[in-house]
């Protein structure tokens, strides 16, 4: 135990400059890629890169719901399966599901259970899968906001996208979006998810211990990453649903022949053929 903690002492997470270890400022993201409509036999999916995370989260439904003693009759279960592949960790993960995966489970379940317009639908079950093919720190975030799109890629009714990001302490100073070594060497991460459009939050964590400035400063952080966040979930969408001239005109039908006309046109004369009498 005492190595343990004489080597988390050894750990630089920021230099003199203020630049953490992977080169970016307290307030800069990790790079974020999102594509929508990644599988074709889920009703919705989505896949996004999140600096070392990759995550795929599909969406299945609103259908009957099963076993039929959970069904609601007043509106629709939103369910959600956070799983950690075997692969994703360094140190190979063991198989199924685990206290954490089931906590990230159930916090997901209820921040879409207030946004997706559930009564529209009772008795039946939105089912969402999040499965993190790689790891690399803030993947309950990286599977949120997935998730979100691929709702919307199923044309799930919500009232907005949801868009998750972190923010943390390392060094004494707040950063946003810590990456795997800020995480397990840092002082606080604080995870967090809004509703951009109405600036609700739907999702609210906290591991370590933060001031109340630290917090609010915090709060700032993830906001502002969560509306850029969810400017790139929408573009998302927007490649998946956009429709060019050329793709309508690839997709379209060719033109029917025109139709024959009813009477038929007399017969044009040869040339040479100049009456019964001739010149």
């Amino acid at each position: 135990m005492e190595d343990i903690e004489h080597i988390e002492k050894k750990v630089k997470l920021m230099d003199a400059s203020g630049r953490r270890l992977d080169g970016r400022k307290s307030d800069e993201l990790r790079p974020i890629r999102v594509e929508a409509g990644v599988l074709r036999r889920a009703d919705g999916s989505a896949y996004m890169e999140w600096g070392g995370n990759r995550v795929l989260a599909a969406v299945y439904g609103p259908r009957e719901a099963h076993p039929r003693h959970l069904q609601d009759p007043a509106r629709a279960l939103v369910q959600c399966r956070y799983n950690m592949a075997p692969f994703s960790v360094s140190d190979r993960k063991r198989p199924g599901p685990d206290r954490r995966s089931v906590e990230i489970s159930k916090v997901i379940s209820e921040a879409f259970s207030s946004v997706v317009f559930a009564e529209q639908f009772p008795r039946t079950s939105v089912d969402i899968f999040i499965e993190v093919l790689q790891a690399d720190a803030g993947t309950r975030c990286a599977g949120l906001s997935a998730a979100s799109v691929a709702l919307a890629d199923a044309g799930v009714p919500m009232r907005d996208l949801v868009a998750s990001c972190a923010s943390g302490k390392i060094e004494g100073v707040v950063c946003v979006d810590l990456n795997k070594d800020e995480d397990n060497f840092g002082d606080a991460d604080c995870p967090m998810a809004i509703v951009p459009r109405t600036g609700e939050i739907v999702l609210l964590q906290m591991d370590g211990h933060l001031t109340y400035d630290e917090f609010q400063k915090a709060m700032d952080l993830s906001i502002g990453a969560a509306h850029r966040i969810y400017e790139l979930q929408r573009d998302a969408l927007r490649r998946r649903y956009s429709v060019t001239l050329e793709d309508i005109l690839k997709e379209s039908p060719p033109l029917p022949p025109p139709p024959p006309s009813e009477e038929p046109l007399p017969p044009i004369p040869p040339e040479d053929d100049f009456g019964p009498e001739g010149i």
